[in-house]
């Protein structure tokens, strides 16, 4: 097993909009600090451990319709997988008990059992969308065990929000979408931006209208022409935009220089994601 596939299965470059939750989780809930670093290591070994298990659970769909994906071409064992997977949800599960204690520790396991169940049962049916928005808002959420967590429900149903679309979108990355749709999540992508600000000056207004322009160009190509390629694309879009959101969020908590360094994380996710598929 080479390095890049291994980095294919886990869906390296996605890993760049993993550790924005846990700083929105943490500014919300005025816990930012020194712990919020392991916190966001747990989540990325989590949302590694998922991409891994998604592929593991997929084997057979992919050989038909992703023959390219590690599995199915025979470059990675589906049992290595799914061994990949265990490790990292253990590993994620150590670093969150390390990080922020039993109370992180019983976060992050609540959200290892709703990626896993997410991608061993509820991914196929019509309750997906919803579980994968589950598991990002509990995510946020994780970042705010070390604090004050009622203060992170907000940034939490918004991202919860973001990932509802991106994932309804997926579920159309190999047939097409017809134009309902993108034009369905263009709209709520506007609504999740509008939330996003807080209505707390300028540096959260500017990070939500960038993560509304990154993520909504790709959704009105959807719009315009609903083919496999340009869903696809726009799955894409929104997983590498999702930095910018997190970064309006962490504005709009006070921390206007942290939530700019974290959006950041977008245009550079969109780099790597030339190199490795994201999707």
């Amino acid at each position: 097993m080479r390095l890049r596939d291994l980095a294919e299965l886990v869906r390296a470059p996605a890993a760049l909009s993993v550790p924005g939750d846990a700083i929105a989780g943490a500014a919300a809930a005025d816990s930012l600090d020194g712990r919020t670093a392991g916190v966001a290591a747990a989540s990325v070994c989590l949302y590694w451990a998922g991409m891994a298990a998604n592929d593991w659970a997929d084997r057979d769909l992919d050989a038909i319709e992703r023959p390219e994906r590690p599995i199915p071409s025979g470059r990675i064992a589906p049992n290595t997988a799914l061994a990949i997977a265990g490790g990292l949800t253990a590993a994620g599960l150590g670093l969150a008990a390390a990080a922020g204690g039993r109370r992180t520790l019983g976060t992050a396991a609540v959200l290892a059992a709703a990626v896993w169940a997410y991608d061993v049962k509820a991914k196929n049916t019509a309750a997906g969308p919803a579980a994968m928005a589950v598991c990002r808002g509990l995510d946020v959420l994780l970042g705010a065990s070390t604090g004050r967590m009622r203060r992170a429900v907000r940034p939490a149903l918004t991202v919860a929000a973001h990932t509802y679309a991106v994932t309804a979108l997926s579920r159309r990355e190999v047939t097409g979408a017809d134009r309902s749709l993108p034009a369905l999540t263009l709209a709520g992508t506007a609504a999740v931006a509008y939330t996003a600000t807080g209505r707390r000056g300028w540096a959260p207004v500017a990070l939500a209208g960038w993560y509304a322009l990154r993520f909504g160009r790709a959704q009105r190509d959807v719009l315009r022409d609903p083919a496999a390629r340009r869903v696809r694309a726009a799955v894409g879009a929104g997983i590498t935009s999702l930095p910018a959101l997190q970064g309006a969020l962490i504005a709009a908590s006070g921390r206007p220089l942290a939530g700019a360094l974290v959006a950041a994380g977008a245009p550079a996710g969109a780099r790597l994601a030339r190199a490795v598929s994201p999707t």
